[in-house]
């Protein structure tokens, strides 16, 4: 293996100028689309592509070319294309043949988190990151992993296996994770107590809504009489499309495309589509201007007008009724 020599400074520093470039482009051109969600993750992806094969191209001229084939794929937000203004970085690697490649991609893991974070997707807080030996790892173990996340079904464990399931390919092999989605449903479907294991998982969320119908907004710091959007408002809406998506095989990561692609049994599900909709415009309507990852899920409830607070609450309404509804769902058909 190729010692990593970072003496060589104007290579090093010619890759922190292009990731420094790819940043000021970014801040020059992201608000053609930050008012649409969609046009939004395209560019995300686009931007997340260009940095990662710019940073392969710096391990291969460190290392040489990729030892085996491999995937390299984002999960959460980016894995689901909701991402907003800011995001953080969720990826990881699958690589075809034994362990000893491992160090390669690590250090391709490596360059890659340090790119994406001058371009400015913030390092993720939890280390779900392709540095990391836990989200970088051949086929065969990646298989295993899974495995024993689901077989362990601890809340640590569960919580790794749903972060896994809302992923996509962006470079690579895409049949590496569809094999080890496909694996997942198999081992769910042998052992369906799991989907209650999986319910359990989530079902603690943060209120954003009193009894009367108030907003129920933090009381300190920085967050005061803020209410976050990811947690309170996001999830009850993307952890139900998870969980669903689980039970029906449905391998897609896109939450919209989770409604789509449920069969016609779930009409009763597919109605909260539209609130999901309106929740990714609004988000974007009321946060584009955010200047940091912190500040983009934060929403100050005393600055919006009576129309946007009656229509806000009316999607957390309707997350919450969604949530209950799934609750029903998994403890009805999957109960052993």
């Amino acid at each position: 293996m190729v010692i990593v020599n970072h003496s060589d400074n104007d290579e090093f520093e010619a890759y922190i100028n292009c990731y420094l470039e790819m940043r000021q482009w970014r801040d020059k051109h992201i608000h053609k689309v930050w008012e649409n969600p969609i046009a939004l993750n395209q560019f995300h992806d686009m931007l997340i592509k260009t940095t990662v094969q710019k940073a392969i191209e710096k391990v291969e001229s460190e290392l040489g070319p990729a030892p085996a084939h491999f995937a390299f794929f984002i999960m959460g937000s980016g894995g689901r294309s909701e991402q907003s203004i800011w995001s953080d970085q969720d990826h990881g690697i699958i690589f075809a043949g034994n362990e000893g490649f491992k160090s390669y991609f690590l250090r391709m893991g490596e360059e890659i988190s340090n790119g994406l974070s001058v371009v400015g997707y913030e390092l993720c807080d939890g280390k779900v990151m392709s540095s990391n030996p836990k989200w970088c790892n051949s086929v065969a173990s990646w298989e295993q992993q899974i495995s024993n996340w689901l077989n362990e079904a601890s809340w640590e464990s569960l919580r790794y296996f749903s972060t896994f399931f809302d992923s996509r390919v962006l470079i690579g092999e895409d049949g590496f994770l569809l094999r080890l989605k496909e694996r997942a449903f198999n081992h769910l479907r042998k052992d369906p107590y799991l989907y209650i294991r999986l319910f359990e998982n989530i079902r603690h969320m943060k209120k954003g809504l009193g009894i009367l119908g108030q907003f129920l907004p933090d009381s300190f710091g920085k967050e005061t009489r803020c209410i976050n959007m990811k947690e309170v408002i996001f999830f009850p809406y993307i952890n139900s499309l998870r969980l669903l998506s689980l039970k029906e095989g449905i391998f897609t990561p896109s939450t919209l495309a989770r409604f789509q692609q449920l069969p016609n049994r779930y009409n009763t599900i597919k109605k909260y589509q539209v609130d999901f909709e309106k929740l990714l415009h609004l988000r974007l309507y009321f946060k584009k201007h955010s200047k940091s990852y912190e500040d983009v899920h934060l929403l100050n409830v005393d600055y919006l007008a009576k129309s946007e607070k009656q229509e806000l609450k009316q999607i957390m309404k309707h997350g919450y009724r969604l949530f209950n509804e799934t609750k029903h769902i998994i403890n009805k058909g999957c109960s052993s």
